[in-house]
């Protein structure tokens, strides 16, 4: 990590603003490594010979945009911007491991139950054929990164209460892993609710993300919509020439 540079060049903008801008500069050239601690409060103040209050304000700030992340009882660290393929289909929990983080899943419902009238022409299925309904947060390493509702025939998910963290082996335990599908991704805003749950402020960029997918017999298997945080997620498609 290089020393990071600091001057006071604003004339009437407040000093924890100042302060964030050099860092958030600092971080965007390379000065810390995305993963990387940031140095603690009391380092900073007197790197910068401002009080610690406007260095928490500053960090506070770098962490609302997302630059920054806390971890209670580590410190503060960089922001890992994470690249997800954008045409393979792979599950939240595999594309977590193969960065060498641990999957983690909070479940806010689990139940089976008659589809909606969008569900059940999502799923091509009849209004009187049971789906299992789930919902849950996402978490890689201990921090949440999506909200997933997903909706199943219940005929590919007989039992819910083997599910762990990852639906789509569990289908595949049952014989019915996807082998294909489409996706569509757009950019939005979170709502309150949204916010709350992936601890950002309200009105933050996030990627909602609808996804169908298929077994090989061409039988959709899943219909997942998700809201990811858009200050940790890039999704990568690779272009060929036609």
């Amino acid at each position: 990590m290089r020393d990071i540079a600091w001057t006071r060049s604003e004339e009437g903008t407040p000093l924890y603003l100042q302060l964030a801008r050099s860092l958030r500069e600092h971080i965007s050239s390379g000065g810390i490594d995305p993963g990387s601690a940031l140095p603690s409060e009391r380092d900073l103040s007197e790197m910068a010979g401002l009080s610690r209050v406007t260095v928490r304000k500053g960090i506070e700030q770098l962490i609302d945009e997302g630059v920054l992340i806390r971890r209670q009882g580590s410190g503060t660290f960089v922001a890992k911007r994470i690249e997800a393929p954008g045409a393979r289909l792979s599950s939240f929990s595999d594309d977590t491991r193969s960065r060498g983080e641990a999957p983690g899943v909070v479940w806010i419902y689990k139940s089976y139950a008659l589809p909606t009238e969008e569900e059940a022409t999502a799923l091509q299925v009849s209004a009187t054929a049971r789906v299992a309904r789930l919902g849950r947060v996402r978490l890689a390493g201990g921090e949440p990164l999506a909200i997933e509702h997903a909706v199943i025939p219940a005929m590919f998910m007989p039992d819910l209460e083997s599910l762990g963290d990852s639906l789509y082996q569990a289908l595949e335990k049952h014989g019915f892993r996807p082998t294909s599908g489409t996706q569509r991704l757009r950019a939005s805003l979170a709502t309150p609710t949204e916010a709350g749950i992936l601890c950002v402020q309200q009105n933050s960029e996030v990627l909602r993300i609808e996804r169908q997918t298929r077994i090989p017999d061409g039988r959709i298997v899943e219909f997942t919509r998700s809201v990811y945080r858009g200050d940790r997620y890039e999704f990568v498609t690779e272009l060929n020439e036609v």
